[in-house]
């Protein structure tokens, strides 16, 4: 009975030396798991990095490139020429007045100037005074190039009765061309509406109408004294004879002379007439060809002495003008169409091409171009000169701006066929295929027939028996890799 504490600890040593090789074991296989899982780790990341030279060559190669594709479309093909241009007027006027200084008189000097940069004016008014004369804007072409007075003829007397008459003033009873007393009475009121006298044609001339006039007077009474019998009738005539017959000869014979004297009264009278009235000088008018007419700059004040240029005006409709390069210059000709655009506020005019110089604008020496540079010999400021005309007025406030031109150079006539043009092939033997791509990577060659060209497209007919539709894609290129 003593030895029973023994058996039981005999057990549990034997239960614990159990636990212990379990647990031994487990450790074991946690160990054995762990290594298996990183050994099978380490083969993946083998794997990852050595590959085969197979698998290296394969996974070096440049990859397939892609292949550009546009649609066929059906449009109206337009090419054009886009140039640059300047809004101006189509005429302009630089006044540099001589002065109507009689003689004595000083150097022309500003003493009254009217209007301001900037201001449109009508035809009639007076712009500006030099030396206490008007300087008066009237309708015209022609230029100025001597002063008109009474009975002179010509077209610049046929222009000035036509700008009084445009003015509000107009001559009647003269012909066209001559200065007579219709275009006297006309000037007449032009000079007063504006407050001046006009100046007389020919220095004392209403001294010498009144001379003439009390000669003409005096040699009517002589004629009437004459007629009014003056002489006995029993007074010897100039033959010696007396008696009735004698005076009545004699009465005859002065009667006859007092006529004449009248006559040649009268005569002086209508040419001094004819001679006298106003002028209209030609330091005291600037023609321009339309209006309004609009005044661009002035270079002088009151005060200033005039050595040159003292006011530039403009008239008539504002054009565009521009530069052709020789290449365009071979595409661009008259009646073609233009669209304006300015890019400072957005405006847009349609136009019409007027005319293209056929020889090469060089810009005065001392202009800039557009861009600030002087011009050189291959600026593309120099070039063909082209005008452009607006098909309806452009507004005032573009004058003198630059604007973009885009010059329709050709059209078709109605919607074609058409491709970019880099989908077009060209054989050795001339002809030309497109390229359509199909499903599945297939590909379809089509030859073509080319027509017009235009905006990066060009118009394609298939030859007899080819088939190419609008929406199909043709092949323009190859691009980079996918």
């Amino acid at each position: 009975m003593a030895e029973a504490p023994n058996s039981a600890t005999e057990a549990d040593d034997d239960s614990s030396s159990a636990g212990r090789g379990l647990a031994r074991r487990r450790r074991v296989l946690s160990i054995a798991v762990v290594s298996a899982i990183v050994v099978s780790g380490l083969g993946l990341g083998a794997s990852q990095v050595i590959k085969s030279p197979a698998q290296a060559a394969a996974d070096t190669a440049p990859p397939q490139p892609s292949v550009l594709t546009a649609s066929v479309e059906r449009r109206v093909l337009r090419d054009s020429v886009i140039i640059r241009g300047t809004v101006a007027a189509s005429q302009t006027v630089q006044i540099a007045p001589s002065g109507s200084g009689g003689e004595g008189a000083g150097s022309p000097v500003i003493t009254k100037v009217n209007v301001r940069a900037g201001d449109t004016f009508r035809p009639g008014r007076s712009l500006l005074e030099v030396s206490g004369r008007p300087v008066i804007a009237l309708q015209g072409a022609l230029p100025v190039y001597r002063d008109l007075k009474p009975g002179t003829e010509g077209d610049d007397v046929a222009q000035l009765q036509k700008a009084l008459a445009g003015a509000g003033h107009p001559v009647s009873g003269d012909r066209t061309g001559f200065f007579g007393p219709g275009t006297k009475s006309a000037l007449n009121a032009l000079y007063r509406s504006l407050g001046y006298d006009p100046l007389p044609a020919v220095p004392d001339s209403e001294d010498t109408v009144a001379s003439a006039q009390d000669a003409v007077t005096e040699a009517r009474r002589h004629l009437q004294d004459v007629q009014s019998g003056g002489r006995s009738d029993t007074a010897a005539g100039p033959d010696g004879k007396t008696g009735a017959d004698g005076a009545n000869g004699d009465r005859s014979v002065e009667v006859s002379r007092a006529r004449e004297d009248l006559q040649r009264a009268e005569q002086k009278l209508a040419a001094a007439k004819a001679k006298s009235g106003p002028m209209l000088p030609s330091s005291e008018v600037v023609y321009v060809k339309g209006f309004p007419a609009r005044v661009d700059d002035v270079a002088a004040g009151v005060g200033s002495q005039v050595t040159g240029t003292v006011m530039t005006v403009s008239a008539g409709r504002l054009v565009v003008q521009g530069f052709l390069s020789r290449g365009q210059h071979t595409l661009v000709r008259p009646g073609q169409q233009v669209q304006i655009l300015s890019e400072l506020d957005g405006t847009t005019a349609k136009a019409t091409v007027r005319s293209v110089a056929q020889t090469v604008t060089h810009p005065p020496a001392g202009d800039q171009a557009q861009d600030g540079r002087s011009p050189s010999a291959d600026d593309t400021s120099q070039g063909f000169a082209v005008t452009v005309a607006p098909d309806t007025a452009l507004p005032v406030s573009l004058a003198g701006q630059d604007v973009r031109l885009t010059i329709q150079t050709a059209a078709t006539s109605s919607k074609v066929l058409v491709v970019p043009v880099t989908a077009i092939s060209a054989g050795a033997d001339g002809s030309t295929t497109v390229t359509v791509a199909e499903a599945g990577d297939r590909r379809r060659r089509v030859p073509v027939v080319t027509g017009a060209s235009g905006d990066g497209y060009v118009e394609v007919r298939p030859v007899q028996g080819a088939r190419l539709g609008m929406g199909e894609k043709v092949i323009t290129g190859i691009g980079g890799p996918q």
